[in-house]
């Protein structure tokens, strides 16, 4: 059974700095791209950021170009995203997803809705950013 668990988020001020973890059980981890995605209330989820298998391949959106990291430690199958520069407009609930191939697909460089490339979910992690 495959397990997505994301911790890390919570309360910050605008211009600090948080770090999302992402571990994820009962799949070959470095097997999979891993995807952040992001979500507020009543809009739709949007993709965050990709790495691919090894970590050569990274992808964010725009809004957070320059601002937040991925990462990835494939020997203890763990997924980070560091924030930094946070804004409220960040605001929401962070997921990390398991994608179905070891590249992020085109729909990153595309700026399309990548989350059917993702398999598996993890069910959240909250961050809010006070202004």
């Amino acid at each position: 059974q495959v397990q997505v668990v994301e911790s890390g988020g919570g309360l910050v001020q605008a211009g600090g700095s948080l770090r999302l973890s992402c571990t994820a059980s009962g799949l070959t981890f470095d097997a999979h791209c891993m995807g952040w995605f992001r979500q507020v209330p009543g809009k739709e989820r949007e993709g965050v950021s990709c790495i691919s298998w090894s970590g050569d391949s990274t992808y964010y959106r725009d809004s957070v170009k320059g601002r937040f990291t991925i990462s990835r430690d494939n020997a203890k199958k763990i997924l980070y995203l560091q924030m930094t520069g946070l804004k409220p407009e960040d605001t929401a609930m962070y997921f990390c997803a398991a994608g179905t191939w070891r590249y992020c697909s085109g729909s990153w460089l595309a700026g399309r809705d990548a989350s059917g490339d993702f398999d598996y979910w993890g069910q959240g992690t909250q961050v809010t950013v006070s202004s």
